[in-house]
């Protein structure tokens, strides 16, 4: 029974684990799909469509019988969590991921408890009291994580490793540094929207509290969006072959693995353990990322990079300890709950008592 019970309370904890892995290994994929010439466009469309026919059939049988009606109000939720969430903040993050590394990109997902954090303070929906050591570690950690973006952004300084990967020694030229900004930019902006999304989402899941059926819905309209886009833009039909395999691979991991699975066991983390602990996963993308791309891709890691990184993460977790903390201190400790429910019941037996005496005058 033990054994059983500790099992079970690890579950989230490997859960965690395996989709870190997955979104690094994800991330490694696509940057080598972009290398082979595959467009932003093509594979953000595909990716929605493949998310959309994994989990259509799940939301139909799992929540037919308690989905709530879908209204315009809540079609208008879901276009912009579409545009906000799955459509812009993939294209960004990839055009980033286009003119960076793999490594470099993971680092500004970081950013996102840090730009959710900010940006809900004037919805009302996150509090700050900076007479309070939770406050200050909030500003604190923020501080030190958009610090470490800057740094990321604007400073490589010299290589910490041996390899020198064609695609980074041209950062000594003026078209490689403006790729680079081109691409922090990207991924900055990304971030925010990402940021955007969640705060966004909350609000749409107490309209429509449907979570599967909601998904599915989001990932059928950024589909639509972004095919709209890539036909627009892509003149070419011959850029919606996949011309090889890694390139379907790629698309049918990215769909389901991130989109689909990834989504359902992060939901499921959440549920078990709280945003809190989930989010708290996220620097190890970042970290399996960078030991995978050196190895495969041959990436260099510079000295900004790393020190940016560094504060990036230092930054994410001051924001996650100070939010457990004021979690923590609003939670009532297990003896206020045991002294409450002992006066309830003292309460209830002393009603009952004066009940059964004055059943017993009425008798005499």
């Amino acid at each position: 029974m033990g054994r059983g019970y500790a099992w079970g309370d690890c579950k989230p904890t490997a859960t965690m684990l395996a989709i870190v892995v997955v979104f690094a290994a994800l991330n490694t994929l696509t940057k080598m799909a972009f290398n082979q010439g595959m467009h932003t466009t093509v594979l953000i469309t595909l990716r929605q469509f493949t998310a959309f026919l994994f989990l259509a059939p799940i939301a139909y049988f799992r929540e037919r019988k308690t989905r709530p009606k879908l209204t315009l109000e809540v079609f208008v939720y879901l276009f912009f969590s579409a545009v906000l969430g799955a459509s812009l903040t993939q294209w960004l993050f990839f055009v980033g991921l286009r003119h960076t590394t793999a490594t470099f990109a993971c680092a500004f997902i970081n950013m996102t408890p840090m730009f959710t954090f900010v940006l809900a303070l004037p919805f009302g929906m996150e509090k700050l009291d900076l007479k309070t050591g939770a406050g200050i570690a909030k500003v604190i950690g923020t501080t030190v994580g958009f610090t470490g973006a800057i740094i990321l952004a604007l400073y490589q300084g010299p290589s910490l490793t041996k390899s020198q990967p064609m695609e980074l020694s041209t950062m000594a030229a003026g078209h490689g540094a403006h790729r680079w900004v081109i691409g922090s930019v990207a991924l900055l902006a990304g971030a925010a929207c990402w940021s955007f999304w969640f705060i966004l989402q909350s609000r749409l899941g107490k309209k429509y509290p449907a979570l599967y059926s909601g998904n599915a819905l989001m990932f059928l309209l950024s589909f639509l969006q972004m095919a709209a886009v890539a036909l627009a833009t892509e003149r070419d039909l011959s850029v919606w072959i996949l011309r090889t395999k890694l390139q379907i691979i790629t698309v049918f991991f990215v769909g389901v693995m991130g989109s689909g699975i990834g989504f359902l066991a992060m939901s499921w983390c959440i549920e078990q353990r709280g945003p809190v602990f989930t989010t708290a996963f996220t620097p190890l993308i970042q970290l399996i990322a960078g030991a995978i791309n050196i190895v495969a891709l041959h990436e260099q890691l510079h000295v900004g990079s790393a020190l940016g990184s560094a504060l990036v993460i230092v930054g994410l977790y001051l924001v996650l300890a100070a939010k457990t903390k004021e979690a923590s201190d609003a939670a009532p400790s297990s003896d206020a709950l045991v002294e409450e429910k002992t006066k309830q019941g003292t309460q209830q037996a002393e009603e009952s008592i004066i009940t059964l005496t004055k059943m017993q005058e009425e008798v005499v």
